[in-house]
C-alpha cells in the first residue's frame, strides 16, 4: 500500500511539474520577445461596414451600460450595425427594447434580435445573428463589458496589414479589480493569461484563442472555419483553433484594452470556472486529433497540446492534496529517503508559476510589488478550486453534457455597492462544498502531523491546501447564506468583510416588458 501511495503521489507530482514547468517556457519566450514591439498598423483610412454583436441572457443590471458604451464607439453611423442578441426571459427584454428604440431615434442602426429558443446558447445566438449581419467585420462584447470609444479605430487597421488576419483580440481590463480579495485574485489570474500567455504565444507564432469577447473577427474567417458550433462550452476556443488550422492568423493587442466586470461573489465565480474548465476539456477532445493530423511543425503541436489540455492538472492537484497526509507517516517510518529526495525537485515548478505572474503584474502595473503580495492567496485559491474544477474535468472527459450557465454580473464596481440585494445571486451551493470542508480539516490535520513529526518542508504546502479549501468552502457557504436572508430581497445588506461589493449606478427604467419581436428593424 505504501508503494502504491508513493507511486500515485510521484505520478501526480510529475504531471504537475510538467505543466507547471510550462511557466519557465513562457518566461523564456517572454524574455526572447520582450524587446520586440509589435508593428503598428497606422490610421484607419477606409471605413468598412462593421457589425457589433452583444449576446446576452437575463442581464438586467449591466445591459444598458454595454449598449450605451457600444453606441459611444467612434465610427461612422452608416457603417456601423449593432445587434443586441437577446435570449432573455425576464425584465431585461423591456430594458433592451427601450434602449434600442432610444438609439434608433438618434440614427443608429441597432437591432433587438430575439429568438424563440436558446438552442446553442451563446454560440447559437452569434450564429443566428451572422445570418443578417451586414458587416464585413464582426466585433463581440459580452454584457459585462464596457467597450472603449476607440475600439474599432485601434483594431480594424490590423486587418488591412494582412488579408489572412481573421481575428484581433484585445486585453481585458478589470472594472472592479480592487473590489475585494476575490476580484484581486481573479485579476491576477487573468493578467497572467493575457499579458503572458496570449501576448507571448502570439509573438512566438503559436496558436492563441479568441476570449469570447473584446475581439473582432473577419466574417469570412468565421464562415471559412465552419461557423460557431455549440458542442462544447467554450465555443470561442473551439472556433479559434478551427480557424487557425485553416491558415488564418490572429493578432493580440496587449496595449489595447476592453474593461469588464469580474464576478463579485464566489458561487458565480465557481460556475464560471466550471464552464471554462469543462469547455476546454471538451475542446481538447474535439480539436487535438485535428492538431496532430495537421501539417503544423512539431513545436506548435506540442504547444497547442499544452494549451488545450492544461486544465487536466486539477485532478492531480486534488490527488496531491489527499496523498500528502499519509506520506508524512510513510516518510517518518523511513526507508524511502531516496524517493523523497527526488520529489523535492518538483518544488521548482512553483518558481516557474511565481515568475509567470510576477512578470504579468510588472508589465502593466506600477504597484506590482504590492499586487504580488497576493500571490500566496492566489496559489491557495487555485488549490481550493481543485474540487470544483476536477468535477468539470471528469464530466468533460466522460462527455457528459450540461447547460451553458452564464455568469451573472451585478454592476458592482466599487465598495459602496452590494450584490446581495440583486437578482440572479446564487442562493445554493454545490455538494462539492462538503468535500472542500472535509479536505480543509483533513489538510489541517496534515499540518499538525507535519509539525509533530518535524516534517517542516511539508508544512507550507499543507497550509496552502488547508487555506485554499477552507476559504473556498467558507465563502461558498457564506455568500449563499447571505443571499438567502430575507433582508437581501428588501434592502441592501452590508457586504462581507473579505469580499465587499462594488457600486454602480443603474439607470431607472420602466418595468413594463415590451412585446418580444423576432427582429426589430
Amino acid at each position: 500500500m505504501q508503494d502504491f501511495i508513493i507511486g500515485a503521489y510521484f505520478t501526480s507530482l510529475t504531471i504537475l511539474f510538467v505543466f507547471g514547468s510550462s511557466g519557465f517556457v513562457m518566461i523564456y519566450y517572454y524574455m526572447k520577445h520582450r524587446g520586440r514591439k509589435p508593428a503598428g498598423a497606422g490610421e484607419l483610412k477606409n471605413f468598412p461596414v462593421v457589425t457589433i454583436q452583444l449576446p446576452l441572457y437575463n442581464e438586467y443590471y449591466v445591459i444598458e451600460r454595454v449598449i450605451d458604451a457600444t453606441c459611444g464607439i467612434e465610427y461612422p453611423k452608416d457603417k456601423l450595425e449593432i445587434q443586441v442578441l437577446d435570449d432573455s426571459t425576464d425584465e431585461t427584454v423591456g430594458i433592451v427594447a427601450a434602449r434600442v428604440a432610444h438609439f434608433r431615434s438618434l440614427g443608429f442602426d441597432i437591432k433587438h434580435v430575439r429568438r424563440t429558443n436558446r438552442n446553442g446558447y451563446k454560440a447559437g445566438a452569434l450564429k443566428e445573428g451572422l445570418v443578417t449581419a451586414r458587416g464585413e467585420f464582426v466585433a463581440i462584447f459580452d454584457a459585462d463589458f464596457v467597450p472603449k470609444s476607440r475600439f474599432l479605430m485601434d483594431t480594424l487597421p490590423y486587418f488591412f496589414t494582412d488579408e489572412k488576419i481573421g481575428l484581433v483580440q484585445t486585453r481585458w481590463e478589470h472594472l472592479n479589480s480592487d473590489y475585494s480579495f476575490l476580484t484581486r485574485v481573479q485579476a491576477m489570474a487573468l493578467d497572467g493569461h493575457f499579458v503572458i500567455e496570449q501576448n507571448v504565444r502570439n509573438k512566438a507564432g503559436f496558436f492563441i484563442n479568441f476570449n469570447g469577447t473584446g475581439g473582432i473577427w473577419r466574417k469570412s474567417c468565421i464562415y471559412d472555419a465552419g461557423n460557431w458550433e455549440s458542442d462544447t462550452l467554450t465555443e470561442d476556443l473551439d472556433l479559434s483553433y478551427r480557424a487557425q488550422l485553416k491558415g488564418w492568423k490572429f493578432k493580440f493587442l496587449n496595449d489595447v484594452t476592453s474593461p469588464a466586470e469580474l464576478p463579485s461573489e464566489i458561487n458565480a465565480l465557481k460556475s464560471q470556472q466550471f464552464r471554462w474548465t469543462k469547455g476546454a476539456i471538451e475542446t481538447a477532445r474535439k480539436i487535438l486529433p485535428r492538431v496532430w493530423r495537421s501539417s503544423l511543425p512539431l513545436e506548435k503541436k506540442i504547444h497547442a497540446t499544452f494549451h488545450l489540455s492544461n486544465n487536466i492538472v486539477f485532478p492531480f492537484i486534488l490527488a496531491a492534496a489527499i496523498l500528502n497526509v499519509p506520506l508524512i507517516f510513510i516518510k517518518h517510518q523511513g526507508g524511502y529517503e531516496n524517493y523523497f529526495s527526488v520529489m523535492s525537485v518538483f518544488a521548482f515548478a512553483f518558481i516557474g508559476s511565481f515568475l509567470f505572474y510576477l512578470y504579468s503584474q510588472k508589465d502593466v502595473y506600477h504597484d506590482w510589488q504590492r499586487r504580488m503580495l497576493l500571490f500566496p492567496l492566489f496559489m491557495a485559491g487555485s488549490m481550493g478550486f481543485a474540487v470544483n474544477n476536477t468535477k468539470a474535468v471528469i464530466e468533460g472527459l466522460l462527455k457528459k453534457k450540461s447547460e451553458f450557465v452564464r455568469t451573472p454580473k451585478y454592476s458592482v464596481v466599487n465598495r459602496k455597492d452590494s450584490w446581495l440585494d440583486k437578482k440572479y445571486v446564487f442562493k445554493k451551493f454545490d455538494y462539492t462544498v462538503i468535500i472542500e470542508c472535509i479536505l480543509a480539516l483533513y489538510c489541517i490535520f496534515g499540518v499538525a502531523a507535519s509539525i509533530y513529526y518535524l516534517e517542516l518542508a511539508a508544512v507550507p504546502f499543507q497550509m496552502l491546501f488547508s487555506m485554499g479549501f477552507g476559504i473556498v468552502a467558507w465563502l461558498s457557504i457564506k455568500h449563499a447564506w447571505l443571499a438567502r436572508r430575507p433582508s437581501a430581497a428588501d434592502e441592501p445588506v452590508p457586504a462581507p468583510v473579505l469580499f465587499e461589493p462594488i457600486p454602480v449606478a443603474i439607470p431607472v427604467v420602466a418595468e413594463e416588458v415590451l412585446p418580444e419581436p423576432v427582429l426589430v428593424d
